[in-house]
């Protein structure tokens, strides 16, 4: 079993909360999806019935617009409704569903936050048909990256220590052998990055409140940060302009059900 690294609990707190406001950042979700599910246009297969893991009101429209009957799913029971149809509150470490019934499935930023991604992946892989397809987009190393060493250098300098406040990311190097890893055929991980730029700096703050993304790290700290840590660690990001960068680097995942082996 893997550790445990992520309070699931408080991810979905985090994702109820912010489901009447997820609608601020759905331009950035839409083109991560947009990127993903370009990758249907470079199969002949053609998909009926597809699983929507996580995707924020945003992938079930688009899957339905390409004439594919979804059932979504999220963790929490707020954003799992703005998907529109078909909805299940489950959560993305113990699926609710029988092997084989999908032909697709698809997850868009949204395996980021379990604590056992390859045991996530065997499941996704168990309720695939045989030859169905799996798209994934994962934040991994080099996401948020300046954001997390301001944070890290601010509260070292205001107090003995730094807890952890910006989630830990996989290598993309990584993420083929886990696709194989989970029984996938044919996988790859090809990767994206996204600039993101902010006109003032706590944008950036606000907007990752929006997507669900506030700290659900274990082992952050439950004590009252300093009022000086975000003003510092934001100054230290931030353009002459007043403006600030944030980088969003992805693994567009993709890996295929092995076929049915003949009787």
């Amino acid at each position: 079993m893997s550790a445990l690294i992520f309070d699931r609990l408080a991810l979905r707190r985090h994702r109820d909360r912010a489901a009447a406001k997820v609608a601020a950042v759905e331009p950035v979700l839409q083109d991560v999806a947009e990127r993903l599910l370009d990758r249907l246009d470079d199969t002949t297969h053609r998909f009926s019935f597809a699983l929507d893991i996580g995707g924020r009101g945003v992938v079930a429209p688009m899957l339905r617009a390409r004439g594919i009957a979804v059932i979504s799913s999220d963790l929490s029971p707020n954003m799992a409704v703005r998907n529109g149809g078909l909805v299940v509150a489950a959560d993305e470490e113990f699926l609710p569903f029988a092997a084989g019934s999908f032909d697709l499935v698809v997850a868009n930023l949204s395996l980021h936050g379990v604590n056992d991604l390859p045991g996530a992946l065997i499941q996704i892989r168990h309720v695939l048909k045989p030859d169905g397809l799996f798209l994934a987009s994962l934040p991994v190393l080099g996401t948020l990256d300046r954001l997390r060493s301001a944070l890290t250098e601010a509260e070292a300098a205001l107090r003995d220590g730094a807890s952890p406040r910006v989630a830990p990311f996989p290598d993309l190097r990584d993420g083929a052998a886990l696709l194989q890893r989970a029984g996938f055929a044919l996988p790859v991980a090809d990767a994206e990055e996204i600039e993101l730029r902010y006109a003032t700096p706590f944008n950036l703050l606000r907007d990752l409140q929006a997507a669900g993304e506030s700290n659900a790290i274990i082992a952050r700290s439950r004590i009252v940060p300093p009022s000086a840590l975000f003003p510092m660690a934001i100054a230290s990001m931030t353009a002459d302009d007043g403006s600030l960068s944030a980088r969003l680097r992805l693994a567009m995942l993709t890996g295929w059900a092995p076929e049915a082996k003949p009787v």
